[in-house]
């Protein structure tokens, strides 16, 4: 759970002005991948979210969820 001490619309506007963050819309083919991630992997859709598009963009993910982290196809930091 992220706990936030101002309005997440605030949040989100300082996040995405810092220069290494980039937001990315959720893809249909990311969706669609995210229902294709072998079982048992995570329950959580917005967990299979975050690494279907890890995946699609080979990028790392910065998690402390150990299901994430354990999952070899995508490489995790923290």
């Amino acid at each position: 759970m992220i706990l936030l001490d101002t309005y997440v619309m605030i949040w989100l506007a300082l996040l995405a002005s810092h220069p290494a963050v980039r937001l990315l819309a959720l893809d249909p083919t990311v969706a669609v991948a995210a229902t294709r991630l072998p079982e048992p992997f995570h329950a959580d859709p917005a967990d299979r979210f975050l690494v279907a598009q890890a995946r699609e963009l080979g990028i790392p993910l910065l998690s402390a969820d150990s299901r994430i982290r354990s999952y070899g196809p995508v490489h995790s930091l923290w």
